[in-house]
């Protein structure tokens, strides 16, 4: 039999330099005979593939890598289950809005449709999930769909997120005409910036500057516009509100500050500027049973993040950081009608409340099991975490621990879509990413079960990430809901597995601690030996925020039990 030659004329090599030519680096990979073309050409070109042992992981890593570096993070599976596989991947990129351009192959185009092997149409599954997604199967074609697909990837006039192509095997070995070889196509274009409207500045300012109690809280669409964010609340006087999607923009010392009274100033204010985030269930859909009657300011650059649930009083569509700059250029000297000792009060507050975390972390009794409180955990761990640092949070109840307890200027989480798995891959791609800084992965044990295998792929590529496993045996938080909800638990308790001997197996440095006072020699010598595991047993007893607030038990109207009786009394009086 005759193998067919890749070629440097073929479009496989097209791709390659495409995305060399885009700046693209490193691609997480699966292999697959379907797009063993692509892969040897990434290779010949220079391009790092970093094999996984899953496909979503895949995506996983190169949504991480996008949100990390602002570029386009990519990952290439194979057909069939490989892209069946990578689908919970492409899910939480969509909703959110991470640039991942993921590529397939496909049977050859004379096999279609015969019951070839992994011949399924891919488009038809991934179509609701991406900004584009194509099936390319003339050679001359490639160029122009590699172009359009990372444009819409980079929200090039869209809103970003992730995008789809795949092609049939004779396709990739195919040679590309010379004449459709544009150097256009090989030309990176910034995205371009969306201007605000100067009249709507005008009437955002007006809201804004007469306000006694406002509050700036930001999501996504805010990244990048940490100076102008930070003048802002400076000139108005404003309290702050970051989520797990902005956090970092705002520095913790920062008198604007106030994340341990949330709940306070989500009923006491007057004003809320929302820049470039949802008004989801996190923020309780914005509905006046948690807010009031606050009037309204939203920013943003895609209409997703400006009108949903609540529409503004004001609403600017742009680019945040040039609204922000438009907004304080429009105000001028004019001083805002702030209560600053307002503020100020909620600053003292937060400050006296994040000590006594601090310290009553320091200092959480055992379960009565013995095993240790997952805060000892979290309050060794934030010795050893700077401004630097990475932390990616991943699980259900130690995600809402870790949320609280571990500070980050750079944090990473499993999202809006509840994606718990994504805390290893999110971790081994930051790693690499951004090697010179510490990447620190805080998940419990059963989000750490869905990828423990990319284990193997730290250890292949040497990626310098700590994974910390809070290992409580259980599901906890379903296991609290079942106690109390319905009496029993049923199929949510797991074994305390030895996770740190499975990590060993595949040569990282790994140890399990089950005494909190052996905590700091062990993160220590995790710290100088990564990629590393510590496999922490914690006890199931301790009951985290989201755990007592019963978003475990889904409740009718709001996610947490305390929104959902007020906004059934908001709905009954009105």
């Amino acid at each position: 039999m005759t193998t067919p030659q890749v070629g440097a004329d073929c479009a496989a090599d097209l791709i390659a330099r495409f995305l060399k030519a885009h700046g693209v680096t490193r691609v997480f990979a699966l292999c697959g005979g379907h797009i063993m073309p692509i892969w040897m050409r990434l290779h010949a070109h220079g391009i790092a593939i970093v094999d996984v042992r899953d496909e979503r992981a895949a995506v996983y890593m190169a949504h991480a890598h996008a949100d990390l570096t602002s570029e386009v993070g990519v990952a290439l599976v194979t057909a069939g289950p490989g892209v069946t596989n990578a689908m919970t991947g492409l899910a939480n990129a969509h909703v959110a809005r991470a640039s991942v351009l993921v590529l397939s192959g496909t049977p050859p185009t004379a096999q279609e449709n015969r019951g070839a092997l992994q011949d399924v149409n891919h488009i038809d599954f991934v179509k609701p999930l991406t900004r584009y997604a194509r099936t390319v199967r003339d050679p001359d074609l490639v160029l122009q769909e590699l172009d359009e697909a990372l444009s819409r990837c980079l929200g090039h006039g869209s809103e970003p997120g992730p995008v789809f192509l795949d092609f049939p095997v004779n396709t990739l070995r195919a040679p590309v005409s010379r004449a459709m070889q544009l150097p256009e196509r090989f030309t990176p274009r910034a995205r371009p910036r969306l201007h605000p409207d100067p009249q709507d500045l005008q009437r955002a300012m007006a809201v804004l500057w007469q306000a006694k109690r406002p509050l700036v809280i930001t999501g996504r669409g805010a990244r990048g516009a940490s100076s102008a964010l930070i003048e802002l609340l400076d000139r108005l006087g404003a309290v702050y509100l970051d989520t797990g999607e902005s956090r970092g923009l705002v520095p913790e010392s920062h008198p604007s500050v106030v994340a341990a009274m949330r709940g306070a100033v989500m009923s006491q204010a007057d004003v809320i500027l929302t820049l470039g985030r949802k008004l989801d269930f996190q923020l309780a859909y914005g509905s006046e049973a948690v807010f009031g009657q606050a009037q309204w300011v939203r920013m943003a650059d895609c209409t997703s993040e400006l009108r949903d649930n609540r529409r503004g009083e004001v609403e600017v569509l742009a680019d945040v950081n040039l609204a922000i700059e438009g907004l304080l250029a429009c105000a001028g000297e004019r001083p805002s009608a702030c209560d600053r000792s307002w503020a100020a009060q909620l600053r003292t507050q937060h400050l006296e409340r994040a000590r006594k975390m601090k310290t009553s972390m320091q200092q959480a009794p055992a379960g009565q099991d013995g095993r240790m409180h997952p805060n000892r955990l979290l309050a060794a761990l934030s010795e050893v975490v700077d401004d630097q640092t990475i932390v990616v949070a991943d699980g259900g109840d130690f995600l809402s621990f870790a949320r609280v307890g571990l500070p980050a200027s750079t944090y990473l989480d499993p999202g809006p879509l509840g994606c718990i798995g994504m805390g290893t891959p999110f971790g081994i791609a930051a790693s690499l990413a951004c090697p010179g800084r510490q990447v620190v992965v805080a998940t419990g044990d059963g989000a750490f079960g869905f990828n423990a295998m990319e284990i193997d792929t730290a250890v292949r590529h040497q990626a310098p990430v700590l994974i910390v496993v809070a290992n409580n045996g259980s599901w906890a938080i379903e296991v609290r809901d079942q106690q109390e909800t319905h009496g029993q638990v049923v199929g949510t308790t797991l074994q305390f597995a030895d996770h740190a001997a499975m990590a060993r197996a595949f040569g990282m440095h790994a140890q399990r601690v089950e005494k909190a006072q052996d905590l700091p020699r062990a993160i220590e010598l995790a710290m100088a030996n990564r990629p590393a595991l510590l496999d922490v047993v914690v006890t199931p007893e301790a009951a985290s925020s989201d755990a007592k607030s019963g978003l475990a038990w889904v409740p009718d109207l709001q996610a947490l039990g305390a929104w959902d009786t007020a906004e059934a009394a908001w709905r009954e009086k009105a």
